[in-house]
């Protein structure tokens, strides 16, 4: 079932023998959507330092309703693992040491492809189509914070829809299957829910993220929609 990532901040995290912090943010493949990492707070426990948790670290599905998680590591093995440094994007040099030191295998060489709804699409396509992601992507792969995201203006093909607000992710896969938009003007401020599939760039310089659909297209097809208050507890 999706839920709101926003709805999980915050949220404590328990390894296998007690407490580790709590969630601050996820790191997301632009090009499948897949979650490929929980960004964890370690508080006074690792004097504040952020540590990385793929999805391998925990149970396939979990009830979001909980204000924890469980995590199959035990404190020991988080507190050795390979060091962030946050004031920097992860680099493929510290990705291969984390996954290389708890054995888990490498998403980026297409051993873990998962398919999503975050696919480049052409202009022609239909909003909430879908393109295969490809196999092999080695450097292709790039990720981005889902709370880093937030703010950047959305660009339709014929002008501003308004701005990020937050993602909606299946339980099930880790993988971001809707974005969630606030409309201000445009909708009388409610919020929409577009498919993964309509986005066609990310543009990190600028703060802005381009669809390969019209305003008008939105409205005709129907992109879900719904009041605020509904979307920060999906």
């Amino acid at each position: 079932m999706p839920y709101n990532i926003k709805s999980t901040y915050g949220h404590k995290l328990e390894a296998s023998d007690g407490d580790i912090g709590h969630v601050k943010d996820f790191y997301f493949e632009e090009n499948t959507g897949a979650i490929r990492y929980m960004v964890v707070d370690t508080g006074l426990w690792l004097m504040k330092r952020l540590v990385l948790l793929s999805p391998y670290a925990f149970e396939k599905a979990q009830a979001r309703s909980e204000k924890n998680f469980s995590v199959n590591l035990t404190r020991k093995q988080i507190e050795n693992s390979p060091h962030m440094d946050s004031r920097y994007p992860v680099s493929r040099t510290f990705e291969e040491d984390y996954h290389r030191y708890y054995g888990w295998p490498p998403y980026w060489d297409g051993d873990d492809i998962q398919d999503s709804g975050l696919s480049v699409v052409g202009a022609d396509e239909g909003l909430g189509e879908e393109a295969p992601a490809p196999r092999h992507r080695h450097q292709q792969v790039r990720l981005s914070s889902t709370r880093g995201i937030v703010g950047y203006d959305v660009q339709a093909s014929d002008g501003s829809i308004g701005c990020v607000s937050s993602f909606m992710v299946s339980d099930q896969t880790w993988i971001i299957g809707e974005w969630v938009i606030d409309t201000g003007h445009w909708y009388d401020g409610k919020q929409i829910l577009l498919p993964s599939s309509a986005v066609t760039l990310i543009d990190h310089e600028k703060s802005k993220v381009f669809l390969n659909v019209a305003r008008w297209d939105i409205q005709r097809k129907g992109a879900h929609i719904f009041p605020k208050a509904a979307a920060a507890h999906p």
